[in-house]
């Protein structure tokens, strides 16, 4: 009586707010200590995110190779192999061409000071030759007084460059085991969920169809975005080129943010190198080039797997920024991107999902770790299945009884004969 009275005093849509609210907070709650153990983790959780990006990347080429007829491992080292050559040739190519041009560069930014200070006092501004200098030695001083700061960082970064390397030496192991026993590794994380192993794989596969997509996708956009700005700064004689259409690519991944930055960056060096006619002759390029990229790239290749509004990349890069730093602004479209598809499958009606036994079903590997698979001449742990009653399927129940009954009988007719 007391608790139907309580009902009744509190009406339907609070109760429902209250009961929304409630479930909101139990979320909240879950996803602040999911996200401080990744902070804490953080040596561990992203080299594992660029593990996935780097796999989506390279699947295609290790499943082709596993389609030719080749053995897993193999497919996986040559795909491993050219993945670091491509790396280490790019590597090279801007290496060689920074140490050939940086002379180049440091001669042409010192005509280029000296024509912006002669146009400094004979122009519009009328600017003495003191003020120059004051002005000058005001920026030297401020170098200076940073010197200390800057000698502190570089000393640090020692220990940074420790944590690095061993990053990256995790981020390869488990790029390998992706590539190699992806399908085995996912076979084996669907048995926990039991009864719920149907939805989760579903959702699994959305969320890589989406990854794969945008990953590739990306790639394909930042590339041609690299070798056009490229060819621009090539084409107009400006230093560095290698290394800034390189520096391009990689900001390309970071949607708005990183190729302002880049774009600065080769602005700058295209202004102290040719000079501002140039330099504007750059950035209306670059503006002309990026209006391209996102209303006829991005649409065709990649809007399709992610289909977010402009508002919405924002302001998931600005919590993947202020959360996890210039990292957390790479990784935060695609792990939303992997949510918004991942969800609606979780919530699909079960009875419209496949049975367990068609979901786990593996084409290019046993359903589980290389641990739980049977060694070769044991026999397997479980027996084959028979029919009800113990017997073979091959002989009905009474076909030996039969036999028997029908030879005695011929016995019997011999003796009677």
């Amino acid at each position: 009586m007391l608790s139907d009275r309580g009902t009744k005093l509190v009406p339907p849509v609070l109760a429902r707010m209250a009961a929304w609210s409630a479930c909101l907070i139990l979320i909240g709650i879950v996803l602040f200590y999911f996200a401080g153990a990744v902070a804490r983790l953080s040596f561990v959780a992203l080299p594992v995110a660029i593990a996935l990006l780097l796999t989506a990347l390279l699947f295609p080429l290790t499943r082709s190779l596993r389609e030719a007829g080749m053995r897993s491992i193999w497919a996986t080292w040559i795909t491993m192999i050219a993945a670091l050559a491509v790396i280490m040739g790019t590597g090279w190519l801007v290496g060689a061409r920074a140490t050939e041009e940086f002379p180049n560069l440091v001669k042409q930014v010192q005509v280029t000071v000296a024509e912006v200070q002669e146009w400094l006092t004979t122009g519009p501004l009328h600017l003495q030759e003191a003020q120059i200098t004051d002005y000058v030695n005001n920026v030297v001083s401020m170098i200076d007084a940073q010197r200390t700061a800057i000698t502190g960082t570089v000393l640090s970064a020692g220990a940074v460059a420790v944590e690095v390397l061993a990053s990256i030496v995790l981020m390869l192991f488990v790029t390998f085991f992706l590539l190699k026993d992806g399908d085995r590794i996912w076979a084996w994380f669907l048995k926990g969920f039991g009864r719920m192993s149907p939805r989760v794989d579903r959702a699994g596969r959305a969320a890589w169809t989406t990854l794969s997509h945008y990953v590739q996708g990306s790639v394909i956009v930042a590339a041609v975005h690299g070798v056009v700005m490229g060819i621009v700064l090539a084409g107009m004689g400006v230093p560095l080129w290698a290394p800034l259409a390189v520096l391009i690519f990689f900001a390309s991944f970071i949607p708005i943010v990183g190729i302002f930055f880049a774009g600065t960056v080769a602005t700058l060096v295209t202004l102290g190198a040719k000079g501002i006619v140039y330099a504007l002759i750059f950035v209306g390029i670059l503006v002309i080039e990026q209006q391209l990229e996102n209303h006829v790239l991005q649409p065709l290749i990649v809007g399709r797997a992610l289909r977010f509004h402009p508002l919405a990349i924002i302001l998931v890069l600005a919590v993947g920024g202020i959360l996890a730093g210039i990292a957390g602004a790479v990784v935060a479209v695609p792990v939303a991107a992997v949510i918004y598809r991942a969800l609606p499958e979780l919530r699909s009606d079960p009875l419209a999902l496949p049975a367990p036994s068609d979901v786990l079903a593996v084409p290019s590997g046993p359903p589980g770790p290389p641990g739980d698979e049977p060694a070769d001449g044991e026999p397997d742990s479980e027996p084959d299945s028979e029919p009800a009653g113990g017997e073979p399927d091959d002989q009905p129940a009474g076909d030996e009884s039969d036999g028997r009954e029908s030879r005695a009988a011929g016995r019997d007719g011999a003796d009677t004969e």
